[in-house]
């Protein structure tokens, strides 16, 4: 295999899909990878149990800035051929809500079937693999220098993935190629993460650490309505995770933390008909008791004891206001280290969306992660890999 058709760099879902479809064609595929073993990420996702696609995939659930170009890649390999291949492989799968597919026993599955798929069409595969120098061949295709041995290949694919979790064997190689090469990079933030407080709303995050609310959370006219989760550090959460792709350093979020009710109305009605309870006490019917006294602390700390019906409108009003629209503004995110995607990364524009070859630098193609393609949370991710690494597989 040192002179493979395809070299494939990165043993992750994009790369290990964009494999077994370049063997199924007859190709001969070597794929390299840096790590011990290939796949980490997909054995950690969904807690062990792999999101592996949704249901309802639109290119409206990526981030890019050229939203056309995943809808052909997409279009080409959808959730539901997917799904037909996790069938045939007899994997036990279940839907949690917003379509979201797991497996029922264990991500370990979805990576056994890449590998299957892999060893069936004849694909090599080397972990601790280093690769040292890429260069493009004057007679065409590329030549790499690893530290197990040197390679030539007519397609190179980088399938590196992105910088988020580095623990597990994250780096930035994927984009130092690309600039090697001469591609544009957009400027790449850790995405799908959760966010950090300076002021006081970090000690009252320690105080909720564990408490999970329904909300509906805001930033720059994007609205997510899912579990916002307090952590030790500041919040997380679905709702927190997937509006950390729009949010940028320096602005306010917006949380309404009674997404089902007028809180005006709510309060404005308690004060006919509950009026000698305490603010807290009917607050508490609606939310955790915890988070209603940190509440209390901070906007109605002088009525705490009065009864609903001696506290003015104004304050109640004010009060809504706050349950409707609280605002937090968060000193930053945790970063890569637990950012489950890196946003922007490979400018779409230097890629053709049919095959994800370069359009200046022939045979080579960039798949997955390392490309200015962010899914939103719930196995888009993933779909966006299985999909630009099939795309790339049929044209190597």
């Amino acid at each position: 295999m040192n002179k493979p058709d395809v070299v494939i760099i990165g043993g992750g879902a994009a790369g290990l899909f964009c494999a077994f479809t370049a063997g199924q064609r007859g190709l001969s595929v070597l794929v390299l990878d840096s790590s011990n073993k290939v796949g980490k990420k997909i054995l950690m996702s969904g807690g062990g149990r792999c999101n592996f696609t949704n249901l309802d995939i639109t290119p409206e659930n990526y981030l890019c800035n050229n939203p056309h170009f995943c809808i052909s890649a997409l279009n080409r390999y959808n959730q539901w051929q997917f799904i037909d291949m996790v069938e045939r492989h007899g994997i036990a799968y279940h839907e949690r809500k917003h379509g979201e597919l797991f497996c029922d026993e264990s991500a370990k599955d979805i990576l056994a079937m890449l590998l299957d798929e892999c060893q069936q069409a004849g694909v090599v595969i080397k972990t601790k693999c280093e690769i040292k120098t890429v260069a493009a061949s004057e007679q065409g295709g590329y030549s790499l220098q690893t530290s197990s041995g040197n390679y030539q290949c007519k397609s190179l694919v980088i399938a590196t993935g992105g910088l988020s979790i580095p623990t597990m064997g994250a780096s930035g190689f994927g984009y130092q190629l690309a600039e090697q090469f001469g591609l544009n990079l957009l400027p790449r933030s850790a995405g799908l993460v959760p966010f950090t407080f300076s002021d006081g709303i970090k000690q009252i995050s320690e105080k909720l650490s564990g408490l999970a609310v329904d909300v509906e959370m805001s930033v720059n006219g994007i609205s997510f309505r899912e579990n916002l989760l307090f952590t030790h550090r500041g919040i997380s959460g679905p709702a927190a995770l997937q509006l950390s792709s729009y949010w940028k350093p320096g602005q306010t979020i917006s949380v309404n933390l009674l997404p089902d009710l007028n809180s005006q109305e709510l309060l404005l009605d308690y004060k006919k008909t509950s009026a000698k309870s305490l603010l807290r006490n009917l607050l508490a019917q609606h939310l955790s008791k915890g988070l209603v006294l940190e509440l209390q602390s901070l906007y109605w700390p002088k009525y705490a004891e009065t009864a609903i019906a001696e506290i003015p409108d104004a304050v109640l009003l004010a009060v809504a206001k706050h349950l409707e629209e609280w605002q937090l503004k968060p000193s930053g995110t945790e970063g890569y280290r637990t950012a489950e995607v890196t946003l922007c990364g490979v400018d779409t524009d230097q890629l053709s969306s049919k095959t994800m070859e370069c359009k200046t630098q022939p045979g080579l193609f960039f798949v997955g992660e390392v490309v200015d393609v962010t899914g939103h949370l719930g196995g888009y991710n993933f779909q966006w890999a299985w999909a630009s690494g099939y795309a790339a597989g049929l044209f190597v």
